[in-house]
């Protein structure tokens, strides 16, 4: 018995392996896992910024599946009949009646909405902090301006796609969101209104919103995204992960942790991840439409606010005076073209800055190392400076609530923020540049002269100093292994080469933003190796 149980197992496995070399020669899926067994991958806390997103998307995506199966995208009329009493027998959508349902009579149905809201929030915050992260680090230098690109258009579609959802329960609240929508459509010149009129099937808010805004919200930008996620991790495996400088990491090599350790640490924090998404919209009430009431578009829902990644439009919207003019016999409302053109403005410079900023250097090798943002200040002034615009717009989308809570006139709030929008982001600029330079002054000192022991010795002659402690060779290497770039000068010799390319207006442009960036006064000078050698040697002495 047991000879013959042993044979079967045997010829069962020699079956499995038969199975497996079949699918590997037509897929390949064995011998490319093997393949990148070998490969090692950074670990650095600010890495999982990039995971948050992945795994908040998952859990969009699947409490979006459920939702979907209770979910009625029409804005045909029907009588409310359920479980919350204040509003029975009132007309609503068959939009919001569905999700009064999935709210009060659907087993978990709160819970799942909440979850799935929460889970937009933070999958939006994530990839705008896992974007300034790989701003700040230069992470988006070349090869990998493309995901650079591809980071981009997964916010900008994550905006629209927390939009679309938030405006498909068809509530008070979405409806004044979605009116500030149509305002800012109408606004645009010449296809203002064609426009509004394909989007809301008709005059606003026009019968056909719901299921419009379901299919883009449910099909195509979650067909995008996952089209845009896949080739993002798909250009990460090809170029390798980017890492902090150290000793024995450079551009030719990765220090870090296996495949399959790295692989069991994603699982431990994509339960925590959702663990904490679970226990906030278990404990946080969000987006409560039973005490909005259904939309009506006669009627405005005070102290509205929107999700805060669309609270920098609103609140352009709310500071910008009521300018009109008139052009050729037509009105531009000013009040809402110049915040639409500051907004695309400000995420259009986001986007474009690493085609800038390799076009000023004219660096095209390869970069797997990070930078330290210290030793970019003007780039960390710039990115501090478009953080600090988005967060003063943000508070300006809430000046009515500010104003209640602080007693103050709603007016005050407002002209607080229009000057903050022009005052904050250049404070915020130089601000940073000082203190990326003053942290590079204090690591040229710390190179030259070592680090401060707190020990204090009195000299032969009286005097006291304090000792201190030279630098170790691991430290050393990563406050010296920076490069930094030369500025171009106006008279120097073009990539191109040649007078017709230094007297040209596209060259006097880039020399000038090269002194803007690496001139004088943007960097510290960072010690050599003969300025070393003469301090430790004087030291010595």
């Amino acid at each position: 018995m047991g000879d013959g149980s042993q044979e079967k197992e045997v010829r069962q496995e020699r079956k499995g392996e038969k199975v497996a070399e079949w699918a590997d020669g037509r897929l390949g899926v064995y011998s490319r896992v093997r393949a990148n067994a070998r490969r090692a991958f950074p670990d650095h806390w600010s890495f999982m910024l990039g995971e948050i997103c992945l795994y908040s998307f998952i859990i969009i995506v699947v409490t979006g599946v459920y939702l979907t199966l209770y979910f009625h995208p029409s804005m045909k009329e029907v009588t409310y009949q359920g479980s919350y009493a204040p509003l029975k027998g009132q007309m609503v959508s068959e939009a919001f009646d569905s999700t009064m349902h999935i709210s009060f009579d659907v087993r978990g149905g709160l819970l799942v909405r909440q979850i799935h809201h929460w889970a937009a929030l933070v999958f939006v915050a994530a990839i705008l902090v896992h974007m300034m992260r790989v701003f700040f680090t230069g992470a988006f230098r070349k090869p990998r301006e493309l995901n650079w690109i591809f980071g981009f258009l997964l916010l900008v579609l994550g905006m629209f796609g927390g939009l679309t959802g938030y405006d498909l329960p068809d509530d008070l609240l979405s409806g004044t969101g979605l009116a500030v929508v149509n305002g800012t459509i109408l606004s645009i010149p010449i296809v203002g209104t064609y426009l509004s009129m394909f989007l809301f099937g008709g005059e606003f808010p026009g019968n056909d919103l719901v299921a419009r805004f379901n299919a883009i919200h449910v099909l195509l930008i979650p067909a995008l995204m996952v089209g845009l996620l896949v080739a993002h991790l798909v250009l990460v495996l090809h170029h390798k992960h980017t890492q902090y400088p150290g000793p024995g990491r450079s551009n030719k090599n990765v220090v870090g942790l296996p495949l399959q350790v790295r692989a069991v640490k994603s699982a431990g924090f994509f339960f925590l991840v959702a663990g904490g998404i679970f226990i906030i919209a278990s404990a946080v009430q969000i987006n409560p439409i039973w005490q909005y009431g259904p939309h009506r578009a006669d009627q405005v829902s005070a102290g509205s606010q929107p999700d805060w990644y669309m609270g920098v439009a609103d609140g352009l919207l709310r500071v910008m005076p009521g300018w009109e003019i008139a052009f050729w016999g037509h009105t531009l409302a000013l009040d809402n073209l110049i915040p639409l053109l500051a907004g695309v403005g400000l995420f259009l410079a986001m986007g474009a800055y690493p085609f800038i900023e390799s076009w000023v250097t004219g660096d095209d090798r390869d970069q797997h190392l990070l930078d330290r943002p210290r030793n970019r200040p003007v780039r960390t002034g710039l990115g501090v400076a478009w953080i600090s615009f988005y967060l003063v717009a943000l508070i300006g989308a809430a000046n009515d609530i500010i104003a209640i809570r602080l007693h103050v006139a709603v007016e005050s709030v407002t002209w607080a923020v229009r000057i903050g929008l022009f005052i904050v982001p250049l404070l915020a600029y130089v601000v940073a540049k000082r203190c990326a330079l003053g942290l590079q002054r204090q690591d040229r000192e710390k190179v030259l002269h070592g680090r401060e022991t707190g020990i204090i010795k009195r000299l032969p002659n009286g005097e006291f100093i304090e000792v201190h402690e030279p630098l170790g060779q691991e430290q050393l290497h990563v406050l010296t292994q920076h490069e930094q770039y030369k500025p171009i000068g106006p008279d120097s010799t073009g990539i191109e080469g040649g007078p017709d390319t230094n007297s040209s207006l596209t060259w006097r442009l880039r020399a000038r933003l090269s002194q803007r960036l690496y001139g004088e006064g943007t960097q510290i000078t960072k010690p050599t190796a003969q300025e070393y050698e003469e301090i430790t040697s004087g030291h010595q002495h």
